[in-house]
């Protein structure tokens, strides 16, 4: 059985940026990866944070980035819901984290994510069952 691998925002991101190159390439090549394995999973968090960072940071076309967001629907994506929220709140508090960070953490667990791809938290940390790692 194939193991599910959530991705936060900043991979679909530096699968863009052309100021770092290398983290580019990195990035690219794991996107394909998961999407060639079916093991890719995002969240409406992540497609949200993709769009909104991508256009204002990068300075990226609008229509380009949404013509992007069709090619992440390949992977599996998980709607934040209230209840989600809630969760969230609470892995804030107990895990000492930003409540973001924390609606990563909780929506790769709601879906049975083995391991979280991300630069933001720390490598080898388990929350909540979900191992993080830094795959660039």
């Amino acid at each position: 059985m194939i193991s599910k691998i959530f991705v936060d925002t900043n991979i679909l991101i530096y699968s863009l940026d052309q100021f770092d190159p290398v983290k580019q390439k990195k990035s690219r090549e794991l996107l394909e990866t998961l999407t060639e394995n079916f093991q890719g999973v995002i969240s409406t968090q992540v497609l949200q944070e993709f769009y909104v960072t991508a256009v204002n940071k990068l300075g990226a076309d609008p229509l380009l980035i949404k013509d992007i967001l069709y090619a992440y629907e390949w992977f599996e994506i998980v709607i934040i819901t209230p209840d989600r929220i809630k969760e969230a709140i609470d892995c804030s508090i107990i895990n000492r984290l930003s409540f973001w960070d924390a609606l990563i953490v909780v929506a790769a667990e709601s879906a049975n994510c083995e391991r979280l791809w991300s630069e933001d938290l720390n490598d080898g940390q388990v929350i909540r069952g979900v191992r993080i790692e830094n795959p660039l």
